[in-house]
């Protein structure tokens, strides 16, 4: 592989802003749907295909289709920064991205990764360039990168292949209808990228527009952090949970804390310990393999032997977190620690309280 780009790159990175300041930057902007998958440099030189992570760790040998696909459906020479995505049809018959479901993706067995290309197989959405040719685009603004992306991958069908090329606008009243429409096909919000910045490796020059809404969550047990000592333990993550019918249902984990805060919540903590048989999750402790409800203590396909284990705690403290979206019945990410809250029964948190986005079919996002 002999690119005008060549690999390791560390992609551009994004920071956090609202809604209300990214439109306010207008015309200076071009907004984008923020894509919740595998963030992938595609790297293709005739044949030859590399995918690369944004850590720059290799992607390649996971997803032979999207391998197949570059070679098809790409131009010759190129170096693209994209999403690698699962997405499937719900009941409702609209597509939506799965990114459990492309977690999945990432397993040592060769025999499993090729029956997992066909059964729930990856697609790749483009939205900058790197290289084309035999030129290097990195020092040239977004804009002209973008234009030079539209020409390259113009052959390009929504409805045909699984490579693609993100829909963009420069209409700050399409930017907040996509922030509200397209999280119902999945998507994490919008992505705003000045339009005169060149790309700059590994830093923050774009801004990211999320979903931000709080739920009042059970505070069920905690796993220690990997430094955690006998002299010195400290706590890794939070588990939290839903009620359902009854019962609690894990929901997914609260886990950004200062090193101090982790002392200090070991200490808080342990007046609640409570053996697992007396646990609402004990009766998981059985199970080796991944099961539906995705409960503490249990393995995932991805998980690969590591240890899951978590201290149990009675289910009495309520938590206020701060989350993006839900996943099927869990948290996307993870959820970030607000307040305790002390007024509220635990037995009275559940799923009602959650806000459930407008459905929408990927294909519309695809297809514009």
């Amino acid at each position: 592989m002999d690119l005008p780009v060549m690999p390791p790159i560390q992609p551009m990175l994004a920071k956090p802003v609202s809604l209300e300041k990214a439109l306010a930057m207008f015309p200076d902007v071009q907004i984008e749907p923020k894509w919740d998958g595998f963030r992938c440099i595609l790297f293709k030189d005739g044949d030859e295909v590399e995918l690369a992570s944004r850590n720059t760790k290799p992607l390649t040998r996971y997803f032979p289709e999207l391998v197949e696909a570059a070679r098809a459906e790409l131009p010759p020479r190129c170096v693209l920064d994209g999403e690698i995505f699962v997405a499937q049809d719900g009941s409702d018959g609209k597509g939506r991205l799965q990114f459990e479901v492309l977690q999945e993706r990432i397993h040592p067995a060769a025999s499993r990764i090729e029956m997992l290309s066909e059964q729930t197989p990856a697609d790749f959405v483009a939205f900058d360039l790197l290289a084309l040719g035999e030129e290097s685009y990195v020092d040239r603004p977004f804009s002209e990168r973008r234009a030079a992306l539209e020409e390259a991958l113009a052959g390009l069908s929504a409805d045909e292949g699984r490579c693609h090329l993100t829909r963009t606008s420069t209409e700050p009243a399409v930017a907040e209808e996509w922030f509200h429409q397209f999280e119902g096909a999945g998507l994490d919000g919008v992505v705003a990228k000045p339009l005169s910045a060149p790309y700059a490796e590994n830093a923050r020059t774009m801004l990211k527009i999320k979903h931000e809404r709080t739920a009042d969550v059970v505070l069920a047990g905690y796993r220690e952090h990997k430094t955690s000592t006998p002299e010195k333990p400290l706590i890794g993550s939070l588990l939290l949970g839903l009620y359902d019918g009854g019962e609690l249902q894990h929901v997914g984990v609260s886990a950004s804390f200062t090193a101090a805060r982790r002392a200090e919540l070991w200490t808080e903590l342990q007046a609640l310990v409570v053996p697992i048989e007396e646990h609402p999750w004990g009766r998981w402790q059985e199970f080796l393999v991944a099961n539906p409800g995705r409960q503490p203590g249990t393995q995932s396909r991805w998980s690969q032997g590591k240890d899951l284990s978590f201290t149990p705690l009675r289910p009495e403290r309520v938590i206020e977190v701060k989350y993006d979206a839900m996943e099927g019945r869990r948290f996307r990410h993870t959820a970030h620690f607000k307040r305790w809250r002390e007024d509220r029964d635990a037995t009275s948190c559940g799923y009602d309280q959650l806000e459930q986005p407008v459905k929408y079919d990927l294909a519309d996002v695809l297809g514009g």
